[in-house]
């Protein structure tokens, strides 16, 4: 399957328009992290294994005991209306047809419920922020819990929007014809008269400690994953808290411009870890080898995001479905020269160290 995610992109920008564009692809201050997100698993090579006798080879996995196709999963992005009528509807539908993960955001234009209606036997999970009104937080874990979602992936990196600068000068904001269904209808008026950074200064608690991890926990039956962790001593903060999983995560690059490259955290975290969580990783990933690479560092799943909304943008729910099939079919490529038969067979002797980079931080 050939598929150009260059292409994609640039397709989708015609499409969509400057300023849902600039909302997509943009990152904060002067976005040297958006570039190194990508060019940071270029630290990192295969090192495949020869004659390991294999004729079949299944990209199969669980996470948190949910069976996936694949380990390659749709990170949680906001405001898919801007790049398809169908919004986050149509993401799900692709992702249920390729029999992956999906993470819904609670910024979505559709609500947690129409999503549930249209994939109700798909795999997907709910991401959450806590809101200084901490009621309707309860009330969102509620809604989630009672519709089938798998679990809450709490964003833990946001106690302020980053400055996205291209995202400003754009003007981004909410149109007229779009909703914040899974928020209430201040978060819709914030986000059309100040944009979504104002949604973030306006509505989103900005104190949060691992105590609200367990708080999380306590309002349903669902495990928690905490989201955007870049410390080793966090991770673990986040675990003894109760997370049931983390994500590695910079958010995309939209944050913090001088954090480091989630490729180049990966395995300290995991490390430290040391087995008592999933972990899971976004950030930069573009390729099959990329996905390869990250659970050779000892990620169970990868998330992509970007590339999952100009798929959207360009071929709506069959566009996020050949995405998330050109992924699995490159993967069992990448696999099967590797000489590992399965994720489980993917392990820290299939990655090394890319000449130059030797010294940098993480132990390999």
């Amino acid at each position: 399957m050939d598929l150009s995610l260059e292409d994609l992109e640039h397709d989708a920008r015609h499409l969509i328009g400057e300023m849902a564009y600039a909302y997509y692809s943009g990152g904060a201050d002067d976005e040297r992290l958006l570039e190194e997100n990508v060019a940071a698993w270029g630290h990192w090579q295969l090192h495949p294994r020869v004659l390991a006798g294999i004729s079949d080879v299944t990209t199969t996995t669980t996470l948190l005991g949910t069976q996936v196709t694949s380990p390659v999963g749709i990170a949680p992005t906001a405001i898919q209306g801007l790049a398809h009528a169908d919004g986050e509807v149509a993401t799900a539908r692709g992702a249920a047809k390729a029999g992956a993960l999906m993470i819904l955001s609670s910024l979505a234009t559709c609500s947690l419920e129409e999503v549930a209606a249209a994939v109700p036997e798909a795999p997907r999970w709910m991401q959450i922020y806590i809101l200084r009104d901490r009621a309707r937080t309860v009330e969102l874990v509620g809604r989630a819990a009672a519709h089938g979602y798998g679990a809450l992936v709490l964003t833990v990196d946001a106690p302020v929007s980053g400055l996205r600068l291209r995202e400003w000068r754009a003007g981004v904001h909410l149109p007229d014809d779009l909703a914040l269904p899974n928020l209430a209808a201040a978060s819709t008026e914030s986000a059309r008269e100040g944009g979504f950074m104002a949604v973030v200064t306006r509505e989103f608690e900005p104190a949060l400690t691992p105590d609200d991890i367990g708080w999380l926990a306590s309002l349903s039956a669902l495990p928690v994953v905490a989201k955007g962790v870049q410390r080793a001593d966090d991770a673990v903060r986040c675990i003894d808290a109760g997370a049931a999983a983390i994500v590695v995560s910079n958010h995309g690059a939209r944050q913090l411009a001088d954090a480091p490259a989630t490729a180049d955290i990966l395995s300290e975290i995991v490390d430290t870890v040391a087995g008592r969580a999933e972990v899971y990783v976004d950030g930069g990933i573009r390729r099959a080898p990329d996905v390869v690479k990250a659970l050779a560092l000892g990620a169970r799943a990868v998330l992509v995001g970007r590339p999952s909304l100009w798929a959207l943008a360009t071929g709506g729910s069959d566009g996020v479905a050949t995405l998330l099939q050109w992924y699995r079919s490159e993967l069992l490529r990448t696999m099967a020269l590797c000489g590992a038969a399965s994720v489980d067979h993917i392990d820290r002797s299939l990655v090394r160290r890319a000449s130059g980079w030797a010294l940098e931080a993480g132990p390999a």
